[in-house]
């Protein structure tokens, strides 16, 4: 909107300044000031609404320190994320730009869903909330929309032959060359790439049934990612941190992925078009950042599923589109790590409770949070410890692009 504005305004009155809203730093510096405005003023005024209205907390005892001083919290705060996020967005970004036409499908749509669990929670008093298989038909759709979007969409397209930094000068040299791939990003590959097609053109010959593996391995990506940061969201300030880490490292990456010359320097995947996501992820970053404000310990507000589950699919989708979503393991290994720990309990229980009748626990409580909790570290210093360890694993996520 304001980019379309300021366009105009350059190019037909010659207006000095409004030529900086079409660089892409400019606009998402501008975008992180006003998702922080947006998401620290208006946040509270949320938060006070939530209150009115009674929208709190119902908390599980579950025998830890603190708890019952969390009681009546409200939740939902993923709105103000949400809102945060989408102002700017509509504000500073191409709107005709089919990435940004994704990301802000999958922020409103699994929003939706999350709001929806929320509100049965609260408003209903059934703590089972949203039924599980309505959340995976949620991921399911999304999985499908996002994957076939990439797959099919002509506008969606790489380009493997870089030109050199006299010729990109040339606008027909910047517009040409590029081609549909499923190539993704691998360390220890050739050249760091993987070619999704080659799961099937080994067994068919053909390139043209790759969408029946690309499209579910997409699906299994968001899915994964998540529910990895609904897990997460268990303590004050962790799900929020630890995202804002991950989101700005994926920054990084789509902005040297949309610059051509960056993007060949550092020999990784030029993707046309792609460095317009870099306004919603500064859009993004800002609003969980204004979260973190009321949600740090002692939290004023927390985001709920409403956040939780958007968040994990919006990290996964930017992921999916800068072609870094086999790098997620590593790079949102703190939701990895929080999912594999309810895995291991429930099946470390069965398995004991099938062989001797008595089920035991390989940890104390999952997710792995609570089970730090329950040794008596307060919350506060496991958070601070699972962001170091966040910073951590994005540092080295940005060093696999010079394994070879």
């Amino acid at each position: 909107m304001l980019y379309e504005i300021f366009y105009y305004l350059e190019t037909h009155y010659q207006i000095s300044g409004a030529s900086l809203f079409q660089f892409i730093s400019f606009r998402s510096a501008f975008a992180v000031i006003i998702s922080l405005i947006v998401s620290t003023i208006f946040g509270k005024k949320i938060i006070n609404f939530l209150k009115k209205k009674q929208v709190g907390e119902n908390i599980r005892d579950l025998g830890l320190e603190g708890q019952k001083d969390k009681e009546g919290t409200p939740t939902m705060g993923g709105l103000i994320i949400i809102i945060s996020t989408l102002i700017p967005v509509v504000l500073l970004s191409k709107l005709d730009n089919i990435y940004i036409q994704l990301l802000i499908f999958t922020t409103i749509w699994m929003g939706a869903f999350g709001f929806i669990d929320d509100y049965i929670k609260i408003f209903k008093k059934d703590k089972k909330g949203l039924k599980g298989y309505f959340k995976i038909l949620g991921q399911l759709f999304l999985g499908i929309v996002i994957g076939s979007t990439i797959y099919f969409h002509p506008d969606i397209t790489i380009r493997k032959e870089k030109s050199s930094f006299e010729k990109i000068k040339a606008e027909n040299e910047i517009n040409s060359d590029n081609e549909k791939s499923l190539l993704t990003t691998m360390p220890l590959f050739k050249n760091n790439e993987f070619d999704y097609s080659k799961l099937v053109s080994w067994i068919t010959g053909s390139k043209e049934y790759t969408w029946l593996i690309f499209i579910p391995i997409i699906i299994f990506i968001i899915s994964a990612v998540s529910n990895g940061a609904n897990l997460t969201d268990g303590i004050d300030g962790l799900a929020a941190g630890t995202s804002a880490i991950i989101v700005f490292t994926l920054g990084v990456f789509s902005w040297i992925s949309g610059n051509i010359i960056y993007s060949d320097y550092l020999n990784i995947i030029y993707i046309p078009d792609i460095g317009e996501i870099v306004i919603f992820i500064s859009s993004f970053l800002g609003a969980l950042i204004g979260f973190l404000w009321y949600n740090a310990f002692p939290a004023q507000i927390f985001m709920g599923d409403t956040g939780s589950l958007t968040i994990g699919a919006i990290i996964s989708v930017i992921a999916i589109m800068i072609r870094k979503e086999l790098l997620l393991p590593l790079l949102c290994g703190i939701f990895l790590i929080e999912n594999l720990s309810v895995i291991l309990q429930v099946s470390f229980f069965k398995y004991y409770k099938k062989k001797t009748g008595k089920g035991r626990r390989l940890f104390l409580m999952s997710p792995l949070h609570h089970h730090f909790q329950m040794k008596g570290i307060h919350e506060s210093k496991i958070v601070a410890r699972f962001w170091i360890i966040g910073i951590m694993l994005s540092v080295l996520t940005i060093l696999t692009l010079k394994l070879k």
